[in-house]
């Protein structure tokens, strides 16, 4: 397509997900309309040619949602809602709750509009990087209508199929995940704790049976204690309430990821919130040493 015939692309929230798909939306060469709640991180965008907007629904048909919680969500399409009209596609990035994005796509349905639920799994660097994997599902033509897009959001689409379902895969996708992650900061504080090097270790697991891709995403950073944020841990523990909520209600009760979820609680009570959530690592760290994880990280 003539990047002088494209429609501009609509990007709600510019925190770590928003800022590494608009790059990538610029890259290219979609006209980029932004919004967030706090302004000033759009400026960055502004600069590089993105336009400001205090309704991308306004200039936009196509608009992508990276937004915290289906809360947030909630809060920001109910506000633009009197702008919804026929043709409008909204994609949805957030990691939110199945059932709020099957209501999302009957509310917009109602008014001819399209809701598509698209969960990125990978991080903001991954993403940033096109290494990221797109779940998406909802009505099969608004999703092939975005057929230019997808290769932009990911380097993998998977369509499946009804609206929610994309919600719930990211859910499953982020329960293995998170363990696996979990898996590895305990295996590394063994190991450490076993007087061998980290980095040591991290070399002879990449190279065995146990390997998992978060070895090469996060061992590093656990190792050499670099917190720099990609996700944030506060943001899987808030996808892990979600994944316990979605098991309970269809009567599971997933034991490993409730310890996943004390480990996290554990870290926002010593201050590791908004670090990397690859800082799981210090609380495995501080309970190898007393026991329990009350104390601030180092």
């Amino acid at each position: 397509m003539d990047p002088s015939k494209r429609d501009p692309i609509g990007l709600v929230g510019l925190g770590l997900m928003g800022s590494a798909l608009a790059p990538r939306i610029l890259a290219h060469r979609y006209p980029l309309v932004v919004w967030n709640r706090t302004r000033d991180k759009a400026t960055e965008w502004i600069e590089r040619g993105a336009l400001w907007s205090e309704n991308p629904l306004q200039q936009c048909t196509r608009i992508i949602l990276c937004l915290y919680s289906s809360e947030v969500v909630e809060e920001v399409l109910h506000k633009w809602l009197p702008s919804i009209r026929p043709g409008h596609i909204i994609i949805d990035t957030t990691t939110g709750d199945p059932s709020q994005s099957r209501r999302w796509q009957q509310r917009l349905a109602d008014l001819g509009a399209a809701y598509l639920d698209a969960p990125i799994s990978g991080s903001s660097h991954q993403t940033r990087e096109g290494q990221a994997t797109v779940i998406a599902s909802g009505d099969r033509k608004p999703f092939d209508a975005c057929s230019d897009l997808w290769p932009v959001l990911g380097k993998r689409v998977f369509y499946v199929g009804a609206c929610g379902n994309a919600a719930n895969m990211k859910l499953v996708s982020n329960l293995v995940l998170g363990l696996n992650r979990a898996a590895l900061a305990e295996g590394l504080a063994l190991a450490e704790r076993l007087g061998i090097d980290g980095q040591q270790a991290l070399e002879v697991l990449r190279g065995s049976a146990a390997y998992s891709q978060q070895m090469d995403t996060k061992g590093d950073k656990m190792v050499g204690r670099d917190y720099a944020t990609q996700a944030k841990l506060s943001q899987h523990l808030k996808d892990i309430r979600l994944i316990l909520n979605a098991a309970h209600q269809v009567g599971m009760h997933p034991e490993l990821v409730d310890v996943h979820r004390k480990w996290l609680e554990q870290g926002e009570a010593m201050g590791l919130g908004e670090m990397d959530n690859s800082a799981v690592i210090e609380v495995v760290r501080r309970m190898a040493v007393d026991g329990s994880a009350d104390r601030n990280a180092p």
